[in-house]
């Protein structure tokens, strides 16, 4: 059995890649502060509203300071998106009409939203509304830029880019590669609308889609903005016409984003983004650790632990299906909540898979919270993602890792 001493060794070999973290989680640290300052933030923004959510000043201020981290012009920020999903799809419903074209250039888009778009059929789906998709794939993990170049010069409306990887084995986009592919989708069209789905990429890098030239980004607060405080929620930023729409597609046309009770939500948003820079520092270091404990061990993984990474999302590649459930069973029983449950693959809605998941979490589905996920088929890969605290991170690596040397 290893002991801690094998994981401190491994501490010890990523002290420069640590270092970098910290430097990254000092310049996000202080954006959060400096736009708390900026718009004056008050004890009373904390309580929100109920009924309509008429006059929310604090559900105002949290639009304004999302807005200011993201270098947008605007932003929604709502306990009524019930996921990151679910803001996508509010978005996408929001920006096309019958007969627009929609364009992903990062390859097929998450489990959840091919219902969502209609590539499994769905009477509520954008192709059920006569909404055009088409997709091109990525070509050894960037863009490809002559298709793209090539279905820009017909009647595109949105171009969906997804920066993490899902469940597919492609690396996540980096800030540098959107820049890239920003600049040559607006030398050949301005007005086409690109949108982002930045989940699990928030504060990982120091700019965001939106300093690039993005239209518009998405993604949810139980994830990397709500640092485990945040309960349910996301947010969308961008061009203000855009959020505009958004906000009549989330409520309704002529009240938009002005309406919505925050109820209880401003003190979690408000308290879940100032720490959010600190715990996500926490996922990536827990996330690098685990990669070279396993790459130690002889197991595949992406990124490799000295890897430029664009999200907190790490993969781990099993030899078979029993490692896989060991492994994920091992992080459950790591966890403060549901420690003495065995995760069991089953079926899952949105997925074509049976799912194996372990996320021990004070809030369900919670995956800036230590978890992992993967489905149940070959190759037997593992996508482990989050941890509150660093100490908490590395307690559950030793555990897992042990658990594949029984």
């Amino acid at each position: 059995m290893l002991d801690m001493n094998f994981i401190n060794e491994c501490e010890k070999e990523l002290k420069h890649e640590f270092d970098k973290i910290d430097e990254l989680t000092l310049f996000n640290s202080k954006k959060i502060l400096d736009s708390f300052h900026k718009y004056n933030l008050s004890e009373s923004d904390l309580y929100g509203t109920l009924g309509y959510g008429y006059n929310d000043i604090g559900r105002s201020k949290i639009d304004n300071i999302f807005a200011y981290i993201f270098d947008s012009e605007s932003a929604i920020v709502r306990n009524q998106f019930i996921s990151g999903s679910h803001a996508i799809n509010v978005c996408l419903h929001a920006l096309l009409r019958p007969n627009d074209t929609l364009l992903s250039i990062t390859g097929t888009p998450y489990d959840t939203l091919k219902e969502v778009i209609g590539i499994i059929p769905n009477n509520s789906s954008l192709i059920s509304y006569n909404i055009k998709y088409k997709q091109i794939d990525l070509i050894n993990n960037d863009f490809d830029y002559e298709k793209i170049k090539k279905e820009l010069y017909s009647n595109i409306k949105v171009v969906h880019i997804q920066r993490s990887r899902g469940y597919s084995l492609r690396d996540s986009i980096t800030i540098e590669k959107l820049k890239k592919v920003i600049k040559t989708i607006r030398s050949i069209n301005k007005s086409v609308i690109i949108f982002v789905d930045n989940c699990y990429c928030e504060f990982v890098e120091k700019e965001s889609p939106i300093t690039v030239g993005a239209n518009l980004c998405v993604g949810s607060l139980i994830k990397n903005l709500g640092a485990g405080i945040a309960t349910n929620g996301a947010y969308v930023v961008g061009d203000k016409e855009l959020i505009d729409l958004v906000g009549e597609r989330l409520t309704l046309p002529g009240e938009g984003i002005n309406v919505g009770p925050s109820e209880n939500a401003n003190r979690k948003f408000l308290l879940g983004l100032y720490l959010s820079a600190s715990v996500v520092s926490n996922a990536l270091k827990t996330s690098i650790l685990t990669s070279k404990a396993l790459e130690k061990l002889g197991y595949k993984v992406s990124p490799t632990s000295n890897e430029k990474r664009a999200d907190i999302v790490q993969l781990i590649y099993f030899n078979n299906k029993n490692e896989l459930i060991k492994y994920a069973s091992s992080i459950q029983s790591s966890g403060p909540i549901d420690a003495h449950i065995t995760p069991i693959p089953s079926p899952m809605p949105g997925y074509e898979d049976d799912i194996i998941m372990a996320s021990p979490s004070f809030t369900q589905g919670s995956s800036i919270e230590l978890s992992c996920d993967g489905p149940l088929k070959e190759p037997y890969v593992l996508f482990q993602q989050g941890s509150l605290t660093y100490e908490y991170g590395k307690l559950a690596i030793l555990n897992a890792i042990n658990s594949l040397k029984e």
